[in-house]
């Protein structure tokens, strides 16, 4: 992600930093994404004077509508009920009318017309049916409006970026029936906000459409109102039939993206609605590429593929669903750095960090366009693909992402690590990049015991354990090539880099990982959760990894919700903050599987039963990309941080991750072998694993807890399929 913590003094504030202004869940409550659009709603689906929020609907990272407003004889109506539905595809707003005066006598009494908003996201286009229901004996007469602008604002315009200039907006009506917004931008690219209305309005302006609705006793009428966003460089949709065919379609695409990969159902129904929302949402922030499914980061800011979300959100999802993995491997090699390009941090072999299409990110107002600022991108690429192979035996893809993984590689030594010393380090080419190229990427995320930042270049802990699992595992990719030297080559390095990590970086007094070296090789003496993803790549020892583990475990780290990304008695601490204080579920999940691949059960099991408590408290049981870093009290709520995305990709595929932990469950396809090792179920007494597949074979389970110990049994089996169990 992009920084958005804002540091000590202004001078480390980065050109990034999102505005705060107000909280986005409080405001703009109900989301939709589908594709490359987005939309945010207040609790009656209403966009009111949004300003620099993300509230309106969003097409590749531009705003085009930026006001929707329903009124009843000019009064904001009744909220009865407001929600999404479980498959992420239609937002329901259930309302009724207020008390209506002429004067001083009420002309239409409250509750009198029921008028229900139906609305959903499809190709580019936002569909709403509004149906307004007389439930009085009597006829009633009402005006209904609907009040609409569309301001065309670029995503980084409302976190905050300035511009000395923009484009040219138009608004024409056309026919009495639709309203259109064009902006030709500063790109030459026109955008176009079509607003169409079925039945026609009795008035259409530029800015509001009227009906006159005369309503019988138990009379129903009904408006669709259709928002559509196209742009001069879009291949033209057909426009489809009012409503019930992109209805159709949606829910149909819905179902598709939620048939991929096995289930997970428990005999808890707070532990079920945690799993259906996770699925539900990563089905959501799906988007088919032409290289296969990648998943979007996350609304509202990061609705767009990012390199390093897509592998850790593909590497949570690998033992269920490794379709997602292989569209993230397909998608990120396509779009691999081949040559410099010092404005977007590039080098040949690097793996993306984002991609966006807006107008400030083609005129390279922001680097945003297709830019490579993150230092850990590239080895999880090679990291996910040996996974991958593991999980599914897929030699033939491997075959075909061979150049690249070789690409990769050679990056990581040759640009990695320009310094010799073993380690990769980062460092900021471009003057508008990003001043850390971790995941915590804040400019105030690396520091020293006294607060002072570190100075670059930085190799930071988590990175140095990445690049050795691609060694490592990348090692296994070359013997099953029958590049039996260049696999020798890898094994050899990865040790190496394993050797040198330990003496560096370990600080017994603090038992943990330093977080970082800086560029004069001096580590960073702070105790932050980077360390506890180290373990996930098996790089450290298991006697380190078992006093990292008890660190991780402390009150100054853990706080009861889940690990914090800073110490408490670190010098920077901050648990409001967005990268020194705060919790983050992926980072925990991250956690849970290293404590998990070194048989510290009791850790990870900590981790998901507080993650679990925690997603009691959140709205629909969606995990945020992150909350606030305080210590649980009892029969307290945990404090969630203003601007969070939610949904977030990796946030949301955390319960999978956790149960794969807790579970110590492994999949591979060479000995076509599932194993538990040291399964454990806390917080639930039995789940049912359904149609996880490998080698061809399917077999559904089923776990229950007995005591200290958990029971494997086979409901059913087809093909040939080994579960191995050890305690």
């Amino acid at each position: 992600m992009e920084a958005r913590t804002l540091p000590d003094s202004p001078d480390d504030i980065s050109t990034f930093y999102i505005q705060a202004t107000e909280s986005i869940q409080e405001r703009w409550p109900r989301t939709l994404k589908q594709g490359d659009s987005f939309a945010m709603f207040d609790a009656l689906g209403d966009v009111i004077a949004p300003g620099l929020t993300p509230g309106g609907l969003f097409h590749n990272d531009t705003r085009y509508l930026s006001g929707v407003q329903l009124l009843i004889d000019g009064q904001r109506p009744l909220l009865l009920s407001s929600a999404v539905e479980n498959d992420n595809v239609i937002l329901t707003v259930d309302l009724s009318n207020p008390d209506i005066y002429q004067g001083s006598a009420i002309i239409l009494p409250r509750e009198i017309l029921h008028i229900r908003r139906s609305k959903f996201l499809w190709q580019g286009a936002c569909h709403e049916r509004i149906a307004v229901h007389n439930f009085d004996a009597t006829p009633q007469k009402c005006w209904l409006t609907l009040n609409f602008a569309a301001d065309f604002a670029d995503l980084f315009e409302i976190r905050g970026i300035q511009r000395p200039r923009r484009g040219e907006t138009s608004i024409a009506v056309i026919g009495g029936t639709k309203t259109i917004f064009r902006y030709v931008g500063l790109d030459k690219v026109e955008r176009r906000s079509e607003i169409g209305f079925d039945p026609p309005p009795r008035q259409l302006s530029k800015s509001q459409a009227l009906y006159q609705l005369e309503l019988e006793p138990g009379e129903q009428f009904a408006i669709v109102m259709t928002v559509r966003c196209t742009d001069s460089g879009m291949k033209r949709v057909p426009a489809a039939e009012a409503f019930s065919e992109p209805y159709r379609a949606a829910r149909r695409g819905a179902a598709r993206a939620a048939a991929l990969g096995g289930s997970v159902t428990s005999s808890n129904q707070m532990a079920n609605r945690m799993l259906h929302r996770a699925g539900a949402d990563l089905s959501m922030l799906v988007t088919d590429t032409p290289q296969g499914p990648y998943p979007y980061a996350g609304t509202p800011w990061f609705s767009t593929p990012f390199g390093r979300d897509g592998i850790i959100t593909a590497l949570q999802m690998l033992w269920l669903d490794p379709e997602l993995a292989r569209g993230v491997l397909g998608y990120l090699a396509a779009h691999q750095a081949t040559e410099m390009d010092e404005r977007a941090d590039a080098e040949p072999g690097k793996i993306l960090h984002e991609t966006r299409s807006c107008e400030m990110a083609v005129l390279g107002e922001v680097p945003f366009g297709h830019y490579y600022g993150s230092v850990d991108s590239t080895p999880l690429f090679v990291w996910l693909a040996a996974r991958y192979f593991e999980r599914c035996g897929d030699l033939s893809t491997i075959r075909a992402l061979w150049p690249n993984i070789e690409a990769a590689l050679a990056w990581i030594d040759k640009y990695g690590d320009q310094d010799g010393d073993g380690f990769v380090e980062y460092y900021r080419v471009s003057e508008n990049g990003l001043t850390n190229q971790g995941w915590k990427d804040s400019a105030d995320s690396v520091m020293h015991a006294d607060g002072q930042l570190a100075s670059g270049p930085i190799a930071l802990c988590e990175v140095q354990a990445y690049v050795y699992a691609a060694r490592k595992e990348g090692a296994a990719l070359a013997a099953a090539l029958g590049y039996d030297s260049r696999a020798a080559e890898l094994q050899e390095a990865a040790e190496k880099l394993r050797v040198a990590f330990e003496e560096k970086f370990w600080l017994e007094e603090l038992g943990t990982y330093a977080i970082a070296l800086d560029g004069a090789k001096q580590p960073c003496r702070v105790r932050s959760s980077n360390a506890g993803q180290v373990l996930a790549c098996g790089i450290a020892a298991p006697e380190r990894a078992e006093a990292l583990a008890a660190t991780l475990m402390t009150p100054e780290m853990f706080s009861g919700w889940g690990v914090r990304t800073l110490s408490t008695d670190a010098a920077r601490f901050n648990p409001m903050s967005y990268h020194n204080g705060s919790i983050w579920p992926h980072d925990n999940a991250l956690i849970a599987l290293g404590l998990s691949r070194y048989g510290l059960k009791r850790g990870a099991s900590a981790i998901f039963e507080g993650l679990f408590d925690a997603a009691t408290h959140m709205e629909m049981m969606r995990f945020p990309e992150l909350f606030c870093g305080f210590p649980r009290r009892r029969g307290v709520a945990p404090v969630l941080y203003p601007v969070a995305c939610a949904p977030q990709a990796w946030a949301s595929v955390v319960p999978f991750a956790l149960l794969q932990a807790c579970l110590g469950l492994e999949l591979c396809h060479a000995r076509r072998e599932i194993r538990f090792n040291n399964p454990q179920l806390p917080r639930l007494e039995e789940i049912e694993i359904n149609d996880l597949e490998l080698a061809g074979a399917n077999v559904n389970l089923r776990l229950r807890r007995r005591g200290a110990h958990t029971e494997v049994a086979i409901v059913s089996q087809r093909g040939d399929i080994s579960i191995k169990i050890t305690q």
